[in-house]
């Protein structure tokens, strides 16, 4: 029987709880845990960030409870409301479709056969593919993984980390996250923290037959979070270069042999077309050099005259790219240039009409054509993007043909695009919030049936609006992107989008504190910023950032701002389970609240402020064991969101009343309150926050 009061079982019920911060019950629940905590040490204790502080946490616990037994029951009382961490079941494939035809890459592929049938001894199975841009790395992994399907029935994985470069380089903590949804595993069992969010991964692999694959990887750094010495799995990643810091298997891949060249050649064009082209064959293989990209690109003009290799460097790819260019039309390749002035992560007809200036049904067709020619490779989520090798020659060909003021307008207009596109969504996802971007009182809510379909559509173009606020901070335009970045607060907030909005977010502070310093616009950046940190368990940063927020309010004199600023790190406090001062903070808060006159930005929004200002009073008291006060402040907030028709309000008051009774030993009290909950929250869909509900209401039955 396993002891439900060792220090593993405790910080396994800490590690439960701090996965689902995410999420508001969730963040009740951490909330509650703390309470527990700090009643049993006797003491305030300050919250864990990470596994080792939640091991220094349960052993504190653990202590007391052999100290005193009669702390026993608070605690099981607390551990039988929070629900064992659940395995995900799902088997995703997620590696993409293998290419056709596919030249002979045998020697690597059996350093690859090799690693894979290692004896397991402890260390992780994984090898490391690189070699120059279009010499078909990407290519033979994907190839290798469709092969060997059948040795890796529980999924494989699969994420183009586009490491082009530092600055275009995704986040691993975005990806982690991306693979343990689609591994099954919940929202509410994901962990906020890089560190957590490394170990939930390789728990959830560890009993797995694993295929992880990582695509164009900048640096070791970017891979490190997904190893793991799981026997199951096995890591593939693909580089330009060899890897400092990263102890693979390396398996370099270099050009094709002419060989193996006209081998590809053939399977692709035919053999009566090579036939046809025997005279230029052997300067057509000599022009691409080995590279499987080069060749395919090279098969719409095997007969063609062939330009001298010096002409492009001697580099392959630019070669096939060179060639390619020559045979659009003059607005296709305008098209092909000017949308590569900038790294985006997609490319769609609307942006790209924006960039041209052209309709939207002559973009698509633009896109198309350049497409056709193999400059541009389709995206599954919709769109194209450019090989970055490609990207960079029809960018210098467009500096070179159109000039830089020309490249900087059209990337302009297409920054202009995304600021419209961004405020049209999260006006329609948020549209009880108030604003400070001049745009939104310019511009329509999007056309969305509801706010799930805004917030989808936000969501959906999160990493080209991150781009658009990296390429308006170049171009100098920080208005703009300030802007873009509080257009991004319904995917961040909402969707729980923290980790991709906050290099964002961070260009627009600099941008505020740039154009408008000591002003609302800087205090918003500072707190929107802050949020993305608190939610990443960046504790330090995100209060200094809160106070820098506040700062800026108060010499603006915008008030309502900066008791927003004061609220969010009386949110921040509740987090860190420092219940004392989080309960001073929104009592400051709803001074400064009285401040706000009648006819100030954020008027209208005071009162259910202050509404929800006694709920987080009441959630700081209850924290600190004074459940009579604590009760009554919940009281307040509840009868205005019910007198104003504030369900979803309602419903989270409503759980809070329900934990404050249960923590005080009135699980009668908590019983009606629970089930009043659940009446409330179910119709509006909020699944995670009724089950916790539901769980809370098994453990106070069985009391």
């Amino acid at each position: 029987m396993v002891d439900v009061m060792s220090v593993t079982a405790i910080s396994t019920v800490l590690g439960a709880v701090g996965s689902s911060v995410a999420n508001e019950a969730g963040r009740a629940v951490w909330e509650s845990a703390g309470s527990v905590v700090r009643r049993i040490a006797g003491r305030e204790v300050p919250a864990p960030r990470d596994a080792d502080e939640r091991a220094d946490v349960a052993r504190l616990v653990a202590d007391r409870l052999r100290q005193d037994p009669a702390l026993a029951g608070v605690w099981a009382r607390f551990a039988r409301s929070v629900p064992e961490p659940r395995p995900g079941l799902a088997e995703p494939d997620l590696l993409p479709a293998a290419t056709r035809f596919f030249s002979d890459r045998q020697d690597p592929m059996r350093v690859m056969d090799r690693e894979l049938g290692r004896r397991a001894d402890g260390t992780p199975r994984i090898v490391l593919l690189y070699g120059p841009e279009g010499i078909g790395t990407s290519e033979l992994a994907v190839h290798w993984g469709q092969l060997t399907a059948l040795k890796f029935p529980h999924g494989r994985l699969y994420a183009d980390l586009r490491g082009g470069s530092a600055g275009e380089a995704v986040d691993p903590a975005s990806v982690l996250r991306r693979f343990l949804r689609k591994l099954g595993v919940g929202d509410d069992g994901i962990p906020p923290g890089r560190a957590d969010l490394a170990e939930r991964f390789r728990a959830e692999v560890a009993g797995r037959r694993l295929l992880v694959v990582l695509d164009h990887v900048h640096s070791a750094a970017q891979a490190l979070p997904f190893l793991t010495s799981a026997p199951g799995v096995f890591t593939v990643v693909v580089a330009r270069r060899p890897l400092t810091g990263l102890d693979a298997v390396p398996v370099p891949v270099g050009p094709l042999t002419d060989r193996d060249a006209k081998r590809l050649l053939t399977d692709l064009a035919g053999r009566p077309a090579v036939a046809a082209a025997k005279a230029a064959l052997p300067s057509v293989l000599a022009r691409c050099g080995g590279s499987p990209y080069a060749l395919r690109a090279a098969v719409p003009r095997l007969a063609d005259p062939v330009r001298p290799a010096a002409a492009v460097d001697g580099d392959p790819v630019r070669a096939a790219a060179e060639d390619a260019y020559r045979t659009l039309a003059p607005d296709a390749a305008r098209c092909y240039r000017l949308l590569a002035c900038r790294p985006w992560p997609r490319i769609t007809a609307g942006p790209a009409a924006a960039a041209l200036g052209v309709p939207a049904a002559e973009a698509d067709r633009l896109l198309a054509a350049v497409a056709g020619a193999g400059l541009l490779e389709a995206v599954a989520a919709g769109g194209h993007r450019y090989r970055p090798a490609v990207r960079r020659h029809a960018e210098l060909a467009a500096v070179r043909q159109d000039g830089v003021a020309v490249c900087a307008a059209a990337a302009g207009r297409m920054v202009a695009w995304y600021l419209e596109f961004a405020v049209a969504a999260d006006r329609a996802a948020h549209p009880d919030r108030w604003w400070l971007g001049p745009r939104y009182a310019s511009v329509a809510p999007g056309p969305y049936a509801g706010q799930s379909e805004a917030l989808a559509a936000a969501v959906s173009e999160v990493d080209c609006v991150v781009e658009a606020v990296r390429t308006a901070d170049e171009l100098g335009d920080r208005d703009t992107a300030w802007q873009l970045c509080e257009a991004l607060y319904a995917a961040q907030l909402r969707a729980g989008r923290h980790d991709e909005v906050l290099p964002a977010l961070r260009i627009g502070v600099r941008a505020a504190e740039a154009v408008a310093p000591g002003t609302e616009i800087a205090g918003r950046m500072h707190t929107q910023l802050a949020m993305a940190l608190t939610e990443r368990a960046e504790w330090d940063a995100a209060e200094s950032e809160l106070r820098a927020a506040a700062r800026a309010e108060r010499r603006a004199g915008h008030a309502r701002g900066q008791a927003t600023a004061v609220e969010t790190l009386g949110l921040l406090r509740l987090r860190q389970w420092r219940f004392a001062e989080a309960y001073d903070l929104f009592g400051e808060a709803y001074g400064l609240l009285d401040g706000v006159r009648d006819a100030a930005r954020g008027a209208a929004d005071a009162p259910r402020a202050r509404a929800l200002l006694e709920r987080h009073r009441g959630r700081a008291l209850s924290g600190l064991g004074r459940w009579a006060q604590g009760r009554e402040r919940a009281g307040v907030a509840l009868a205005f969101f019910r007198e104003h028709g504030d369900v979803y309000n309602t419903g989270r008051t409503l759980s809070d009343l329900a934990r404050l009774e249960w923590q005080a030993g009135r699980p009668d009290a908590a019983l009606p309150l629970i089930d009043e909950a659940v009446g409330v929250l179910t119709p509006l869909r909020a699944t995670f926050h009724v089950e916790r509900l539901r769980l809370l209401r098994e453990a106070v039955v069985s009391a």
